[in-house]
């Protein structure tokens, strides 16, 4: 896939694709470009819940702001 650099609002007709990944394959966040988005499948917990995590380039956190445990 390709990197794209770009500013303003991002606006999708077709919807977008977001990768979905179990916790312990995250990569590392400090190899990984700020504000990498994944879609966790066990929710950290391992419980088969679904949460979006974002890359703050510090740590993964949860799209509400909580820490990835």
């Amino acid at each position: 896939m390709a990197k794209t650099t770009f500013s303003g609002p991002v606006r999708s007709d077709n919807g977008f694709q977001i990768p979905v990944v179990i916790t312990a394959d995250l990569p590392a966040f400090a190899t990984t470009a700020v504000g990498t988005v994944y879609m966790v499948s066990d929710n950290g917990a391992g419980n088969n819940e679904y949460c979006i995590v974002i890359n703050t380039g510090a740590a993964w956190v949860t799209a509400v702001g909580a820490a990835l445990s």
